[in-house]
Order: structure tokens, then C-alpha cells, then sequence
């Protein structure tokens, strides 16, 4: 009787000793689903300098500023940028109200289901999804892009678009944010797509999401938007609105293409300690693999700028340990 007692309390004690290691580990570890290497010892390395207040590297908190593009970096972009698809499921549900879009090749391919010929429109076409299914109140907008993500699945994985952000991503924000960071997202996607979850996802507020925008209309008690797009926050974009909006150098910079590499030249030509990083998608197995030659997500001189720039390339392979939260 007693040495069967004895038997459960050492298991016991042992189990808990065990939890207790484990969650210390994860404690110690900031970033636990990135594999130790280079791009995991630079990351923590940057952390570490520009907040030891004794260090030469040391940078005070309200110049800690780090941006982070959202597609292919945030969370996955394949086959297409996901506020586009949530553009053609609105064109579907927004058409028998339209008998004038059987005139556009591109909305007749979307209508189809032909993503191939959705995109023969190139940008011109793709903005003009965007002004026909995203105009109206803003608020009520905001509704049907949370409604959509709780709905709507991914046509290759199964997952809804909100589970496909990337793990390892998360937790460099939190560890960031935990070290007096302020984190901005900066994207090429619509500002109020983005504000629909961006805060829920990624910890990242309303007033810290810039991005793409169509023409604002302000009544009394409203705001809506017009059909009209406004400005695209792309490329040289990207930087435009960084200084128009934060108003502030960042020190840290994350993409994964050519439309981001101003916003890293800019956060790269600055003084001091700087973090420039690309995700670069390498993980055909997990994810997806494309870089020069992909018409969504194109990274090619942004690469040959990170090689020759020496900047953190995150490859998906060989740096994460997993790429979507569990």
C-alpha cells in the first residue's frame, strides 16, 4: 500500500517537475518554433543590443519602431493574395445586382472561378475588383471580411485564412512588442481588410495597420468609401507612407518581396543598429516554394539586395520548426 502511494507521488512530482522544465525552457526561448541558426542568432542578437541600455547599440523605446509587410509575411499569399479572393467570393454574391460586369473579361473569369484569367488584368484588373467589392460603410464592411474569415477556406490546405498566419512570425512580434518594440503592419492590402482582424491575429491595433486605400466619404454619424482607389501602398509607397503616418525611422524590417525592399533600404539606411529580414519561402512540403520567377510574392532583387546587404533571409525549410499555429 504504501510503496504504491509512494509509486503515484513520485510520478506525480515527476510530471510536475517535468511541466515546470518546459515551461521554463519556453521562457528562456523567445522564439521556440524558429531552429537555432543564423537568422534566429540575429534576431535575438538585434533584440539584445538595441536594449542594453549599456551597449553602444542601445536605442531609447520610442525609436524602437518595427514594420512588417503582411502577405507572405504575415501569414501565406498562395495561389493568390487572400483579399483578393475575398474580392471574387463579394463579386459572386455582389453580381445579379450588376448585369453591366458581364462586359469585363476580368469579373466574368472571377465570376467562373478562372483565378488564370482573373489575373490576365494585371494590377488595372485587380484594382478594379477591389473598387467594385470593397466601396461602401466602412463599419459594415468590417462585418462581412470577419464573417468571410470565419467562413471561407483556403482552396489548397483546408484552413480557414486567419489559421495560415505564420508562427514563427507571431512570436518575433510578441518577443518585440515585449521588449518596448512598437509594431506596424505595412501592406499592399486594403487598410480596412487588414483592421478587420490584424488586432485579433497579430496584437497589432487599428492605428498601427497602414495599408492600401480607397477614397474615404464622410457624412454626419458615417464614413464609407467610394469605388475609387486612392493610393496603392506599394514599393516607394511603403516608405511614403512610413514617413507620412509613423513619422519615424524603424530600426527593424520584415518582407518576403520586391515590393517591400524600399521600406528595408529605408530602414536599412539609417544610423545604428539596424534588423533587415526576408521570409523566403522555400517549403514546398509545408508551404510554398517561389521566389524570382512568382507572379504573386515575386522576390528577386530584394533577394540579391539581401544577399549582398548581408540581411536576415528566414528561410521556411531550414529555419521554422513548424509555420502554422497548432
Amino acid at each position: 500500500m504504501f510503496a504504491a502511494r509512494f509509486s503515484r507521488s513520485l510520478s506525480h512530482w515527476i510530471f510536475l517537475a517535468g511541466l515546470l522544465l518546459a515551461v521554463a525552457a519556453q521562457a528562456a526561448d523567445p522564439l521556440p518554433s524558429w531552429r537555432a541558426g543564423t537568422a534566429k542568432q540575429a534576431i535575438v542578437g538585434f533584440v539584445e543590443r538595441v536594449t542594453d541600455s549599456r551597449g553602444k547599440d542601445y536605442v531609447s523605446p520610442p525609436e524602437r519602431i518595427a514594420v512588417f509587410d503582411n502577405d507572405g509575411t504575415l501569414w501565406a499569399e498562395q495561389p493568390v493574395y487572400f483579399p483578393l479572393l475575398f474580392a471574387f467570393d463579394r463579386l459572386r454574391a455582389l453580381a445579379p445586382a450588376h448585369p453591366e460586369w458581364a462586359d469585363k473579361p476580368v469579373f466574368q473569369a472571377a465570376l467562373a472561378g478562372d483565378l488564370k484569367g482573373a489575373l490576365a488584368g494585371g494590377e488595372k484588373g485587380m484594382v478594379e475588383l477591389v473598387e467594385a467589392t470593397y466601396e461602401g460603410d466602412i463599419d459594415a464592411f468590417r462585418a462581412e471580411v470577419k464573417a468571410w474569415l470565419a467562413s471561407a477556406r483556403h482552396p489548397l490546405t483546408g484552413r480557414r485564412y486567419d489559421a495560415m498566419v505564420y508562427q514563427p512570425m507571431l512570436e518575433v512580434l510578441r518577443y518585440l512588442r515585449a521588449n518596448g518594440f512598437k509594431t506596424y503592419i505595412v501592406t499592399g492590402g486594403d487598410v480596412e481588410f487588414m483592421r478587420a482582424f490584424a488586432e485579433r491575429a497579430y496584437g497589432v491595433p487599428h492605428e498601427q495597420v497602414i495599408g492600401s486605400r480607397l477614397k474615404l466619404v464622410v457624412g454626419d454619424n458615417a464614413a464609407g468609401r467610394a469605388p475609387a482607389v486612392e493610393f496603392i501602398n506599394d514599393g516607394k509607397g511603403k516608405v511614403a507612407s512610413i514617413v507620412a503616418q509613423i513619422g519615424r525611422r524603424p530600426i527593424a524590417a520584415f518582407g518576403n518581396s520586391d515590393g517591400d525592399l524600399p521600406m528595408l533600404q529605408w530602414t536599412a539606411g539609417g544610423s545604428g543598429a539596424r534588423l533587415m529580414a526576408y521570409v523566403h519561402h522555400t517549403d514546398a512540403r509545408r508551404e510554398f516554394a517561389y521566389d524570382r520567377k512568382s507572379p504573386i510574392g515575386k522576390l528577386d532583387k530584394g533577394l540579391d539586395a539581401a544577399l549582398a546587404g548581408n540581411w536576415v533571409i528566414a528561410d521556411m525549410a531550414r529555419d521554422w520548426l513548424t509555420i502554422y499555429p497548432r
